[in-house]
């Protein structure tokens, strides 16, 4: 007699790594086409059949949304280990900031099917993801603060505002996030 299914039971090896194939082919694909991509492009450049792909992934919309769950938690593994663990004291969130303008600027296709998918105009994190991600944030705002590098003010809302505005310059291409950030980072220090 087999066992019913359950909802703790991990995922087999094989089934992890094709869902990780298929999530890494769609975030190449997304950043070069955005929304354009289809699901059989996908399993293609995944090297899986297209059942594999519907089987982790239901819709593209299903995909979209796993593809930007994976792309923050890269992004929090990178400001625990780098910003958080490794960088010089006060120097945290400028180091998280230019790497988050460095992966939206090399994954802007995301952003854009992200934005499509949902219909608004926001790519940022939702859930557990964002929950996870503040609360990282506030880590690297309470360490450049306790360092003097930045004002006493800084909140976990003001560098979600800062990584918007990074992302929608980033987006449209309406000018050089890099430049944008220098100045933001400018407003940022202590007067």
């Amino acid at each position: 007699m087999s066992r019913p299914p359950s909802a703790s039971r991990r995922p087999r090896a094989d089934a992890e790594r094709n869902r990780l194939r298929i999530l890494d082919a769609a975030r190449t694909l997304f950043a070069e086409r955005g929304a354009e991509v289809q699901m059989p492009e996908v399993a293609r450049a995944a090297e899986v059949g297209i059942g594999t792909v519907y089987r982790h992934f239901p819709t593209q919309r299903a995909l979209i949304e796993a593809a930007a769950d994976h792309r923050f938690a890269e992004i929090q593994a990178f400001a625990r280990t780098e910003c958080l663990d490794n960088a010089s004291p006060g120097t945290a969130l400028v180091s998280y900031l230019r790497h988050v303008g460095e992966v939206l600027a090399g994954d802007r296709g995301l952003s854009v099917a992200i934005e499509t998918s949902r219909a608004t105009p926001e790519s940022e994190p939702r859930g557990t993801a964002r929950a996870e991600l503040e609360s990282t944030v506030r880590l690297l705002i309470e360490e450049d603060q306790a360092a003097g590098a930045i004002r006493d003010d800084c909140t976990v809302g003001d560098v979600y505002m800062i990584a918007c505005s990074l992302s929608a310059v980033i987006r449209t291409g309406s000018g050089d996030w890099q430049r944008l950030l220098d100045l933001i980072l400018d407003g940022l220090r202590p007067r």
